[in-house]
């Protein structure tokens, strides 16, 4: 009885543990078969979440570009044309910029001879006495406020004051009394002593119209003829492009100066070619004014396309390199400080190319579906051909935000 007990008491624990065991192992078989379930669940909640979110990026960030090709003309100009000194007028019109200055260059001159030059220059004689006009003969003197006496170089007569009271006035050349350097003189006023101890005296007057140059008197080192030519020509060309350059600089957003419609003005008598300097350097100076045509590169483009286009509408237009056409002025022998009208060619091969409204067609592209945009362009007279690319490519309409479209004009 003993052992039976006693093997009942070590079968119980073997019966606790199958079941214990067997407890177990229907645990491991539940957590072995639920967790593939919840993944794959997870999985396709996560894929359409990932889809939706890049489908909905795709359309908050689409963009699309219209790349356009504008209309042209090839351009074979010779035009003849003209134009006034007045913006208000209907036709072309120009505006005249003045600019001064001077160039110098140091050259070596020939042996030092003997020279005796009088000092010259521009007067304006007044009259401001009379109606009547004055007579003043050849070699008349002139006292200058600094002392010195001119003379004239010819007969002149002063005209007489208007009827409104306007003062008479002629231009003449003076010269000096004698030879010498310390005739020369920036701008003077004059006095003429033939009339001192007349009413006269106070009311007939002269004043420079500029320096009064030119004189010398010594031993002096001069330029050749043939120096003096090739160093005037040299500072021309380098005065011409200073000036020019320093219009360039200034020139107003919309307007063109030609290469070819800037003059030069020197006077070439009060360059100075000679030099007591011991070792015979001469510092040449010139002085000039520089005259130059602006234009109104719209108003003249639109000029030229009505003469070479075939049934111009008068829509916009350019030309790429405008400023490069060669501008000629017909009649040169002109007075540029009060000049009014001009006539003048432009020559030269280039396009004309059709200006494209970027702004309009973009407006008229916002929002529009994409099967839209061929009709719009029917609109768009000035375009040679227009490439419409949307992203994403699934996108049916273009996007509603000016930000979003870029347009890309192809001009030549």
């Amino acid at each position: 009885m003993a052992r039976n007990l006693i093997q009942d008491i070590k079968r119980k624990p073997s019966v606790k543990k199958e079941l214990i065991l067997n407890s177990f192992s229907a645990n491991q078989i539940k957590i072995k078969e639920n967790p593939p379930k919840r993944r794959s669940k997870l999985w396709i909640v996560a894929s359409f979440s990932v889809l939706f979110l890049f489908i909905a990026l795709s359309f908050f960030f689409a963009r699309a570009t219209v790349t356009v090709t504008p209309k042209k003309q090839d351009l074979n100009l010779n035009q003849s044309l003209s134009a006034n000194k007045d913006n208000n007028s209907s036709g072309l019109s120009f505006d005249l910029v003045v600019i001064s200055g001077e160039e110098s260059k140091m050259v070596k001159g020939e042996t030092a001879k003997n020279v005796e030059t009088k000092a010259e220059g521009q007067v304006i004689i007044y009259n401001n006495y009379s109606t009547k006009t004055q007579t003043l003969v050849k070699n008349s003197s002139l006292e200058g406020s600094n002392g010195k006496i001119y003379k004239l170089a010819s007969q002149v007569v002063v005209p007489g004051m208007t009827k409104s009271g306007g003062v008479g006035k002629i231009e003449a050349t003076v010269y000096a009394a004698v030879a010498g350097e310390e005739y020369n003189s920036t701008p003077l006023d004059f006095k003429i002593p033939i009339f001192k101890g007349t009413a006269k005296y106070t009311k007939f007057y002269a004043r420079s119209k500029g320096d009064i140059t030119g004189g010398l008197r010594g031993k002096y080192y001069q330029l050749s003829d043939e120096d003096k030519t090739a160093t005037v020509s040299s500072l021309k060309n380098n005065l011409t492009n200073k000036l020019s350059q320093k219009i360039i600089n200034q020139i107003p957003a919309g307007f063109i100066l030609f290469k070819d419609a800037v003059f030069l003005n020197t006077n070439e008598k009060d360059i100075n070619t000679s030099s007591t300097s011991a070792d015979g350097m001469v510092n040449v100076t010139l002085k000039g004014t520089l005259y130059g045509f602006l234009f109104n590169e719209e108003k003249i483009t639109k000029k030229i396309a009505e003469s070479v286009v075939e049934k111009y509408d008068g829509s916009k237009v350019h030309i790429p390199d405008v400023k490069d056409l060669t501008f000629s002025l017909n009649n040169k022998d002109i007075s540029f400080s009060d000049v009014k009208k001009i006539d003048f060619t432009l020559s030269g091969v280039s396009k004309i190319v059709w200006d494209v409204d970027v702004e309009k067609l973009t407006a008229d592209i916002l929002g529009k579906k994409k099967k839209e945009f061929p009709v719009i362009l029917t609109e768009y007279k000035n375009l040679d051909s227009a490439n419409l690319k949307v992203t994403p490519p699934w996108k049916l309409s273009l996007p509603d935000k000016t930000k979003n479209i870029k347009i890309i004009v192809n001009n030549p």
